[in-house]
């Protein structure tokens, strides 16, 4: 039976996609540290081999010998949106024979941009412990949730460093958490809905072939990979994915693209605001989409006694009966009250 981790429901801020980057390790001689954040799920040919060895999809640093007793491999990742951290993942897979007998984790917040060499540099007393010294094991994904102690449970992360003691190989970090922006670069007419800007997806009904994460993420999608596909429907029901906005905003227009969904895509939306008091708002009636495209709507709803949309806080994209959808883009500016949300997470 597998166990369920409700800190996965957060997104990773360290992975690629988001722009994270591992900016420093201590040695990287079998197997390059950027390997540790890369979206996909860790691969493995038994027959690959290279000149430096086994060719791990991973980062794997060589052995230490009697003259660096005391020593430690670490890797230093700067998350691509800073954010207080809810659980951490430490995966082991294929490394069965070369893996840490110990990891460690720890955070730092430092918004100045210094370089790797720089970061490694600062103070023990810099960075605060995130994870413990605790055992690993092989070939194996570490769920972590976290509990820090003390001031460090208010704490804005924008780096971590990952420690192997006292060396081996990991092959992926997760580093799930509660996006926190900077609140001076959201204003205006933003996407409330992007994960760098604060948004994170709370439902779904369905992610049978990927995570719905994805349709909040950076930039566009470069493949069907890179969007939420759900499972096809063998009843009268439909799917549909939430969205927990940045902050409480006013909904302007919205684009639901279905780029690369060629056969797949959903036959009609459905695109729902919910507010503070749990109201629903109906912000794109149920409407055709066509399969990979760009579309945009329009907002239309006025409050009663307004000049301006209903604020929300949620959105809600239902699809029918099933199918995929690459991106989901809300555009809006926030109210007051978002906009305070926004500056006490920073």
């Amino acid at each position: 039976m597998t166990e369920h981790y409700d800190f996965l429901s957060y997104p990773d801020l360290a992975s690629r996609a988001l722009a994270g980057s591992v900016v420093w390790a201590s040695d990287e001689s079998f197997a390059e540290r950027e390997n540790l954040i890369m979206p996909h799920e860790p691969a493995f040919d038994p027959n690959e081999f290279g000149n430096k060895g086994k060719v791990y999809d991973g980062w794997e640093t060589r052995r230490r010998r009697h003259d660096e007793v005391g020593e430690n491999d670490a890797a230093i990742v700067r998350l691509g949106v800073p954010g207080h951290i809810k659980g951490i993942v430490v995966d082991t897979a294929w490394f069965k024979g070369n893996y840490p007998p110990q990891i460690a984790v720890h955070g730092l917040t430092c918004d100045e941009y210094l370089t790797g060499e720089e970061l490694a540099a600062l103070p023990d007393d810099r960075w605060f412990t995130l994870v413990a010294p605790m055992d690993a094991k092989g070939d194996h994904k570490h769920h972590l949730e976290i509990f820090p102690a003390g001031d460090a449970a208010a704490r804005r992360v924008t780096h971590v460093k990952l420690e192997m003691i006292p060396d081996g190989g990991i092959s992926r970090l997760r580093v799930h958490g509660q996006p926190a922006p900077d609140p001076r670069f959201i204003t205006g007419t933003i996407d409330l809905a992007a994960v760098e800007n604060g948004g994170r997806v709370t439902e779904c009904t369905n992610m049978f072939y990927s995570h719905p994460n994805q349709i909040i993420s950076i930039g566009r999608a470069h493949n069907m990979g890179g969007g939420w596909e759900n499972a096809r429907r063998r009843d009268d029901g439909n799917d549909s994915v939430t969205v927990q906005l940045a902050g409480e905003g006013r909904v302007r227009w919205i684009e639901f693209d279905t780029s690369y969904f060629v056969f797949n895509a959903p036959g009609d939306v459905k695109l729902t605001g919910v507010t503070a008091g749990g109201e629903e708002v109906e912000l794109v009636g149920k409407t055709r989409v066509l399969p990979d495209t760009r579309h945009r709507f329009a907002v239309s709803d006025t409050a009663e006694g307004t000049t301006g949309p209903t604020p929300i806080v949620a959105v809600r994209a239902d699809v029918y009966p099933d199918g995929g959808i690459s991106r989901l883009r809300v555009w809006g500016e926030l109210t007051d009250n978002g906009q305070l949300d926004i500056e006490s997470r920073w």
